[in-house]
């Protein structure tokens, strides 16, 4: 009898179902959450117009935010570590709905302060870092890159679906006032049924459930743990790179203007523009770069030193092109690659967290100190932008603030220069890095 030898069978790993499906979920309520606030990515000039503002106000409500914003995301952090995200998350969509439906009022200047300092509560304090730490508890360490870089891409599908589903209503209603109340009214509505839709089926779940090991016990986050945290050298690398990225990305929004009031273009199209290089770029830019950062370059934080590097000759470019409507679609055509380099950084700036060994069990107060400086331009940028173009009318002031732009890229360069010697130096084996 001849004995016969069986191969084991080899097969693919089954795909985690469980897992994506969080995701998704997640994704949904970052596309969502920030909409409401950030209005003038699609609706700038309305806002101008209906709410009577000028740049400078406009500056104003966004530095509200952001001041608000920054000041509570370390609350947000330490929350994220002490409170399951099924309830954090829902709410904060929930709240951002009904502030939402107040706005579609119109109210006074000094209503809209309120307002826009308390989205920053609902979506800063209460979602982002809770979301943050729950889309690094779905992956390894060989994960992140992708993870962070799809949720910015997924986070550009729902903006752009639900941005151009907003300039639909706006533009059906005649492009007006009530369009724009409409649209306001529609962005409301919609963080409403997401945050009611992830209450009923979120759940939370630690990468060690996932994986089939016993969940450790939850460290409850105390005042302890933040200094802990901020002890931290190498979390500091991470947050002053996210700080030089948000602080370029900050200047997107000037696009907008720029290409209605020197180029020409009319209300609608440069809202469909602003959709298009606000949100539709993330579809493109995070996967992007999260392809580029984990199967290319091995590592986030040279992937961005590169990506600050790549956007100095595209200002360039764009300050030779004649300040003409004859120059529209070239004018168009840079500003949307420099808005698409920005948007391949944003989809990893978060990855390097694991990349430099911070401690998982800390990540929510980690990712609350870090957005606190991450995200801390948003406090002065708009209004230093927003005076530079009051100050400096016509084309002339767009070009201070692009080469502005161009001078802080080249910062951004050399800090995450420093960060990739970090992350570096981990990869090779000094551990004194990880230690407060």
């Amino acid at each position: 009898m001849t004995a016969t030898t069986q191969t084991p069978a080899t097969s693919a790993k089954p795909v985690d179902w469980s897992k994506w499906i969080r995701f998704a979920l997640l994704v949904m309520a970052g596309g969502t959450i920030y909409k409401l606030a950030n209005l003038k990515d699609a609706f700038y000039v309305p806002m101008q117009e209906a709410l009577g503002l000028n740049h400078t106000e406009i500056g104003t409500l966004l530095s509200v935010n952001s001041i608000v914003a920054t000041a509570l995301f370390v609350v947000g952090g330490f929350l994220a570590d002490r409170f399951s995200t099924r309830i954090l998350i829902p709410l904060g969509l929930i709240g951002t709905g009904a502030l939402g439906l107040y706005l579609s009022t119109f109210p006074g200047f000094s209503p809209l302060l309120i307002v826009f300092a308390l989205l920053a509560v609902c979506s800063d304090c209460l979602v982002w870092p809770a979301l943050l730490k729950s889309i690094r508890q779905l992956g390894g360490p060989k994960e992140q890159g992708r993870l962070f870089g799809l949720l910015e891409g997924g986070r550009g599908i729902v903006d752009t679906a639900v941005a151009f589903s907003a300039l639909g209503i706006f533009v059906l209603l005649g492009s007006g006032t009530g369009g724009f109340r409409a649209a306001i009214a529609f962005y409301a509505i919609v963080d409403i049924a997401v945050g009611v839709l992830l209450l009923l089926l979120l759940r939370s779940r630690t990468a060690a459930q996932d994986s089939g090991q016993s969940a450790p016990k939850k460290q409850k986050a105390g005042l302890g743990e933040i200094w802990h945290a901020a002890k931290l050298p190498q979390l500091w690398w991470v947050s002053f790179t996210v700080f030089m990225v948000y602080v370029v990305y900050c200047g997107l929004t000037y696009f907008i203007p720029y290409l209605t009031y020197v180029y020409g273009l009319p209300v609608a199209l440069v809202g469909a523009y602003g959709i298009i290089n606000q949100y539709g770029l993330k579809i493109l830019g995070g996967p992007i770069g999260g392809v580029l950062s984990d199967k290319v370059f091995k590592s986030a934080s040279r992937y961005i030193r590169l990506a600050f590097l790549c956007l100095i000759p595209v200002v360039a470019v764009l300050l030779l092109l004649p300040a003409d409507p004859g120059s529209q679609v070239p004018a168009m055509i840079v500003t949307l690659l420099f808005s698409l380099i920005v948007f391949t950084m944003r989809g990893v700036f978060w990855a390097p967290m694991d990349e430099v060994g911070i401690p998982e069990q800390m990540s929510g107060t980690a990712f609350g100190i870090a957005c606190l400086v991450g995200y801390a331009p948003g406090m002065f940028a708009f209004i230093g932008y927003g005076a530079i173009l009051d100050a400096n009318p016509g084309a002339g002031g767009y070009h201070i603030v692009f080469i502005v732009l161009a001078a802080l890229a080249l910062v951004g360069a050399a800090v995450s220069s420093g960060l990739a010697r970090i992350a570096k130096a981990r990869r090779g084996g000094n551990r004194v890095l990880t230690k407060p």
